[in-house]
């Protein structure tokens, strides 16, 4: 099945951040009809994407410098069997709910993310630090960025986020999953979940895209 769900938040200014982000997005559809698609081809093309974005920002001054960040899921042929690809760049990112409970399925490429890891801040903390936009990897950084790649088995009925920063940065992960568990339908889970950024004051992009896995063909 051709599933490739996938979120870019721009990074550069507002104009720039939108082309480097649409770039990015464009890249990945484009692993949408291929006949097969394993782990290295879905890292390859995420790779690709951050040299388009490096490339268009090379030709235009008024771009320079741009990035963005990616953060989803890929449904990819491993050993003759489907697997949920993940792949991450930046500090949006992918979880999983199933059985009540919600799993982060990426780690942060940011300032604060390092900060947690050393135990210098809690993930309370990290949300209010005002380093907390500040990403340490990139679309757009540099020529041969490479994601962080994951591969897992999907499970029917296990429901899937892929958000930008600016959600999880105003909701804590307690709450969204409540609110992912509360609403049955995919669609009111995106509404209450952006909803619930912007009441809680969020000015970033709130970009979420929610899935529930139900089936799937093939092995």
């Amino acid at each position: 099945e051709d599933l490739v769900l996938v979120v870019a938040d721009g990074l550069g200014g507002h104009a720039a951040g939108e082309v480097a982000s649409v770039i990015a997005v464009a890249t990945m559809a484009e692993l949408v009809g291929r006949p097969s698609r394993s782990p290295a081809d879905v890292a390859d093309q995420v790779v690709r994407a951050g040299d388009r974005v490096v490339r268009a920002g090379r030709r235009d001054p008024a771009r320079a410098g741009m990035g963005t960040t990616l953060s989803g899921v890929v449904l990819a042929d491993v050993d003759g069997a489907q697997r949920w690809v993940v792949v991450n760049v930046g500090d949006s990112r992918t979880y999983r709910l199933a059985g009540g409970v919600l799993e982060r399925l990426t780690t942060d490429h940011s300032e604060v993310q390092e900060l947690v890891a050393a135990g210098l801040l809690t993930e309370w903390e990290a949300r209010r630090h005002p380093l907390r936009n500040i990403v340490t990897r990139s679309l757009g950084q540099h020529l041969g960025v490479v994601p962080d790649v994951r591969v897992r088995d999907p499970e029917i009925g296990e429901r899937l986020l892929v958000c930008s920063d600016g959600l999880t940065g105003e909701v804590a992960e307690d709450e969204i999953a409540a609110l992912l568990l509360a609403h049955e339908d995919p669609q009111s889970a995106v509404d209450a979940l952006v909803e619930c950024a912007l009441r809680a004051g969020g000015r970033d992009n709130v970009t979420v895209v929610v899935a529930d896995v139900l089936g799937w063909t093939g092995p």
